[in-house]
């Protein structure tokens, strides 16, 4: 099977950078750097999201903060180790980015066309869906997604789907490959410790939008005949 890593995992954002860069790792003398990108949703509600991103894309662009930039990327995962225990860690990584200058043209109407969250991944349903209710009734699935990236890599992507997506998801089996496109979100939590401390900490997932079933044998019969 012929694997495009960029149509696995494929992100565009769109919103304002709400703080300074901060050095997050280096790899072959490349340094890259965190910033947090705010981006609304069609509610008064923003989302809060961690972009990665090279000293290399920075040569001509400055972080500043309260510029309105577009992101393409990749939302991708990580391990993190403290206290000899791993936590899986989330972020945009940034494979470019511009400013982003409104048209006189949108009006508030025509503004909530403009798509400033989405995201589509192509991966494998890594452990069992979570279907549950609400007190109120509203239908939800919690899925893990675990989605190849280039050198034997994986990204696991921890998703959430509504409805009938998530009635839908009850069935799937682990190992089903599937096409998620959704927008990520950030959520805020409270971890308990067992010496009762509560500390606040920040989720990161994707909310489906679509789900479908790939069909690889389909896929593979079209990629040679592409060939």
């Amino acid at each position: 099977m012929i694997t495009n890593y960029l149509e696995n995992n494929h992100l565009v954002l769109i919103g304002t950078i709400i703080s300074g860069k901060r050095i997050s790792h280096e790899i072959y003398g490349e340094k890259f750097y965190i910033f947090d990108l705010e981006v609304p949703r069609l509610s008064e509600i923003t989302d809060k999201i961690p972009v990665t991103i090279s000293e290399r894309l920075l040569t001509e662009f400055d972080l500043t903060i309260g510029k309105k930039v577009m992101i393409e990327g990749q939302f991708r995962s990580y391990n993190s180790y403290e206290n000899e225990k791993s936590r899986l860690v989330l972020t945009v990584f940034a494979k470019d980015i511009s400013l982003y200058e409104e048209k006189e043209e949108e009006n508030e109407e025509n503004k909530k066309d403009i798509v400033s969250n989405e995201v589509t991944l192509i991966g494998y349903i890594c452990k069992p869906p979570i279907y549950r209710q609400t007190p109120f009734g509203r239908e939800i699935s919690d899925i893990l997604l675990a989605v190849n990236r280039a050198y034997n890599k994986s990204d696991y992507i921890p998703c959430i789907a509504w409805g009938r997506n998530a009635r839908f998801c009850q069935n799937i089996q682990v190992g089903t490959r599937v096409k998620i496109t959704g927008r990520v979100q950030s959520r805020e939590y409270e971890k308990k410790y067992e010496d009762g401390t509560v500390e606040k900490r920040i989720a990161y997932e994707v909310s489906v939008i679509s789900l479908e079933i790939v069909n690889e044998e389909k896929e593979e019969d079209s990629n040679k005949e592409a060939i």
